[in-house]
């Protein structure tokens, strides 16, 4: 376990107990401390010096406003002079127009080091800091500072909190500016052994900034070990191995793994800050930049996705997934042109993935290419029917109603003909009728109790509902009658999944590679495995309890 996943862990901690107000006091300067109060005198010279600022830029700005932001600043400055004391230097005020500089401290046996400080009023879950890029490149960490109280000119008593830090390096921002929040930082105990493992790290000429500060750290273990002794007596965090250097840990796997799990959780972000941490280990990584791409898709950043997705296919040009995810930001952006050309592209690498002809289907309905929507939606329905996504398109609408009554026609000749119920199942359920389509294939069973493609597809319907328990019979069935019906596992697995068995549906997907390997279908196969590494990686995740 590397020192980035134990402050997010303590980061965790910390975070629960900022809502309880059961935090670290110290008043000791230069020692560590989650709360720091700031009254009285200290206070008064505070405010004193902000007028004095307001006075002088009050042409610039409202003079109430100056003296606001001034401090604000001031107070998130003042608790990182007394947490860091003589090991920073504040950069003079006076040298800066406004008093709002792009680097508030340095280090004070290397100058070249800088730190920004950042603070915020508000709601723990909303509150949010800011940088630009020319913070990001001119400052070493950006420190986070919560102010509890509003700030106005007559509180008489502050009280601050150490929110977190976040090191530049983590932070990809070439322009503009980003923001985050409370739970993406780093937490606050280990600032001081970051500084000084960083401040090492630019002395010694012959080893670069970036590979020492992600070596084994023993002062930062040790500040982490001590802070988590102080705090967490019944921690549900594991504690660190003794010797970290000696578990020869993949930094680039843990950022990804790190990313998967926050993009599980939803938060976007959080992700994409780690695969990107992940890209700057190993920037021919495209599992990492498709990953990235994910979840800039999800944050409807569909310019960024596609970027991502870019790269992935200059490192790879045979990537399908990326070409039909990329295909996907394309039609979200309303270039269905694009997105034709990419699921085209994806199908030529596999023709076996019935959802990219679902996909190019509906882009080709766009621009009003029925033909060939009703051919595509056709093929991902031969393929496999619970891909099939009923589309919004009218002539293919059409299309599978006029299937439908043909089969129910074929109901009336002979309400016997358990083929008929099941074909017009298929067509309710590409219709999105699903409660009707499993009445059909329910009454194909009555008539063929060994029909296992009924009860195949009456598990997709069920699937679709959500009713995960109902699918798993189906399947069960269909496994019964076909123990070698291969998509009859792979689904059961996605729905043990559903219910949260992870075992069982790791074993089911393993018996799916298996079938997958002895029929050949390796396309097939390599999907199933990729679900299986997604699940083990999950499951490992879930062990160290974030």
């Amino acid at each position: 376990m590397d020192w980035i996943i134990l402050l997010r862990s303590l980061q965790s901690d910390f975070i629960k107990r900022l809502t309880t107000g059961c935090l670290l006091h110290c008043e000791t300067e230069g020692q560590y401390s989650e709360l720091t109060i700031i009254s009285g005198e200290r206070l008064k010279s505070l405010r004193e010096f902000c007028w004095q600022m307001a006075e002088k830029y009050k042409r610039t700005s409202p003079v109430r406003d100056v003296f606001i932001n001034n401090l604000k600043g001031k107070l998130g400055e003042e608790v990182v002079k007394e947490r860091l004391a003589d090991f920073i230097t504040e950069v003079d005020y006076e040298k800066r127009f406004g008093g709002d500089g792009k680097i508030d401290f340095t280090l004070t046996a290397e100058p070249s080091i800088g730190v920004e400080v950042k603070s915020r009023h508000g709601n723990i879950d909303k509150v949010r800091w800011s940088v630009s890029s020319k913070e990001v490149a001119k400052n070493a960490v950006v420190v986070c500072i919560l102010i509890q109280e509003e700030v106005n000119e007559a509180q008489p008593e502050y009280h601050l909190f150490l929110a977190g830090f976040l090191p530049t390096q983590m932070i990809k921002l070439k322009t503009g500016r980003i923001s985050f929040g409370i739970n993406q930082l780093l937490y606050g105990g280990g600032l001081w052994s970051y500084l000084e493992q960083l401040q090492a790290s630019k002395n010694d000429s012959c080893v670069k900034p970036e590979s020492s500060i992600y070596k084994y750290n023993p002062q930062l273990e040790a500040t982490i070990n001590q802070t988590n002794n102080q705090l967490i007596t019944n921690s549900e965090h594991p504690q660190p191995e003794n010797n970290l250097s000696e578990r020869g840990t993949d930094f680039n796997s843990l950022y990804i793994k790190l990313g998967d799990k926050y993009f599980e959780q939803g938060d976007s972000d959080t992700a994409i800050t780690n695969y990107n941490q992940a890209l700057q280990l190993n920037s021919l990584d495209a599992d990492a930049y498709y990953k990235c791409g994910l979840a800039r898709y999800q944050l409807k950043d569909y310019q960024g996705a596609i970027a991502d997705y870019t790269q992935v296919i200059q490192i790879n040009l045979n990537y399908a997934k990326a070409y039909n995810q990329r295909g996907l930001a394309y039609y979200q952006l309303g270039d269905y042109a694009a997105a034709i050309e990419d699921y085209t592209q994806a199908i030529r690498i596999n023709p076996y993935v019935a959802v990219v002809y679902s996909n190019r289907a509906d882009a080709r309905s766009h621009i009003g290419d029925h033909q060939g929507a009703i051919e595509d939606y056709t093929q991902a329905i031969k393929i496999n029917p619970n891909y099939a996504i009923a589309d919004k398109n009218r002539s293919i609408f059409r299309y599978l109603l006029g299937d439908q009554q043909r089969f129910t026609q074929a109901i009336k000749i002979d309400p016997l003909d358990a083929v008929a119920y099941y074909n017009r199942g298929n067509t309710r359920s590409e219709l999105g009728d699903y409660e009707g389509a499993i009445a059909d294939y329910t009454q194909a069973i009555q008539i063929n109790s060994n029909y296992a493609d009924a009860y195949y597809n009456c598990g997709n319907a069920r699937f679709d509902l959500g009713d995960y328990e109902g699918a798993i019979t189906d399947y069960t069935q269909v496994i019964k009658i076909n123990s070698n019906y291969v998509d009859a596992y792979y689904n059961r697995g996605n729905a043990f999944f559903g219910i949260g068995d992870k075992q069982r549906a790791l074993e089911d997907f393993q018996k799916a590679a298996d079938l997958y390997w002895k029929e050949g279908k390796i396309a097939e196969h390599k999907d199933v495995r990729e679900r299986i590494l997604d699940l083990e990686i999950e499951e490992s995740l879930d062990v160290l309890k974030f």
